[in-house]
């Protein structure tokens, strides 16, 4: 009898050790899960990358099957559906929900594409905004960060060197208006929002880069959010990187010799993290499925946005390869007035993250700060061209702006 029982004991230790190591194994081999940005208000759109030679990287039909499997499960106990939105730049896979998903509902559905073998992984298809504080009063000679001593950049002594002539800059942004201090350096550009609804122009992506207007009502963005007009940001960031100078009107540009690439990412109630990414490949000189060859290749790319959390893979992917190309990413460093280690993509590594300093060349209260900054430069009270509908585009303008947007 005691020699069954031990048996027996032992039998049944083994399964349990072997149970455990098939366990550490699954676990092992699992993707990593991000979580960061999942929203209480609601989530449908998510990245999933899968690993380099595995059969859903190979064929777009694999990966929708994998997904469907996956979704098969339910999320939280609650049937859903995934739909393949499409197949990024980086190799990952966007997909969308067919109905909002809660935190916790949307943490299962997450686990059980992780738990697949062959996932690499699957983050949050994060929503960034533009990184501004807008200021309504104008000075028209308000460009003190310019040529002051104590808090300017001195731009005034470089000009003497070089004013940008023969570069191109991409600004990731809301896209641009029509602006006569503007228009003479700009270069084509593309509309890469994908949601015709945050683009607010009828469709999804198109070769149109003017900016609609990101104005929104109260609660529209998001549980809490206030009312807004348009920002007309990435408009003011062009203005500060390459306005028309020495025309006896407006503002002086950084890097006036150079030309402008306008790439529309954000729209109404910001952009997704799958589009910007994309918008980065493509304005380095890589290729997106479905839009065309970048004819202008940028030497730089300006992303004056973020959002919050580290940064994730997919963009980390998306700057690794612009890098590689040769483009240098400027990104602002975010105005939370916080370690930008909590911050995207102004935490990724190969970046160069910008905070905001004053009239005094101290930081900017709003800047945020800490050993990822790379940079600082004047962003508070900052001219630059505007437009001056409260909602869609009207007549062109100036205004000052605060932010690290400003600075970088």
């Amino acid at each position: 009898m005691s020699h069954r029982i031990t048996r027996r004991t032992r039998i049944r230790t083994l399964v349990a050790a072997t149970a455990v190591a098939i366990a550490s194994m699954a676990s092992a081999h699992a993707g990593k899960l991000d979580t960061t940005g999942l929203s209480s208000d609601g989530n449908d759109r998510f990245i999933v990358k899968y690993r380099d030679g595995s059969a859903e990287q190979r064929d777009v039909g694999n990966a929708k099957a994998a997904l469907n499997r996956a979704a098969r499960a339910g999320a939280g106990g609650k049937a859903v559906a995934l739909g393949h939105v499409r197949r990024l730049a980086v190799g990952a896979e966007a997909v969308k929900a067919d109905r909002k998903l809660d935190r916790a509902e949307a943490e299962s559905l997450m686990q059980q594409l992780a738990a697949d073998p062959n996932v690499e992984y699957v983050e949050v298809d994060r929503i960034m905004k533009p990184v501004f504080s807008p200021n309504d009063t104008y000075y028209a000679s308000h460009q003190w960060h310019y040529f002051e001593a104590t808090g300017g950049i001195k731009a005034d002594l470089a000009w003497d060197v070089t004013n940008g002539t023969g570069q191109r800059v991409a600004v990731l942004d809301t896209g641009i208006t029509a602006h006569t201090d503007l228009d003479t350096n700009i270069l084509p550009g593309y509309d890469f929002i994908s949601d015709a609804a945050m683009a607010r122009d009828g469709n999804g992506r198109d070769s149109n880069a003017a900016d609609q207007g990101d104005w929104s009502a109260a609660g529209e963005c998001g549980t809490g959010s206030t009312a807004s007009n348009s920002s007309w940001h990435g408009t003011h960031v062009t203005g500060t990187v390459a306005a028309v100078t020495n025309n006896a009107k407006g503002v002086a540009g950084v890097a006036y010799g150079a030309k402008v690439v306008p790439v529309r990412v954000l729209g109404k109630c910001g952009g997704l993290t799958s589009d910007i990414t994309d918008a980065i490949i493509w304005s380095s000189g890589g290729s997106v499925t479905g839009v065309p060859a970048n004819a202008y290749p940028a030497k730089v790319i300006n992303m004056s946005l973020g959002g919050g959390g580290a940064c994730s893979s997919t963009y980390q992917n998306a700057i690794n390869t612009a890098v590689g190309r040769g483009t240098v990413v400027v990104v602002a460093a975010g105005n939370s007035n916080a370690d930008v280690s909590g911050f995207t993509p102004a935490s990724c590594s190969n970046v160069i993250a910008v905070a905001s300093t004053t009239r005094t060349g101290a930081r900017s209260s709003f800047s945020n700060y800490g050993s990822l900054i790379d940079v600082a430069a004047p962003g508070s009270d900052i001219a630059s061209t505007v437009n001056s509908g409260t909602t869609t585009p009207t007549t062109e303008g100036y205004s000052l702006m605060n932010g690290t947007s400003m600075a970088s």
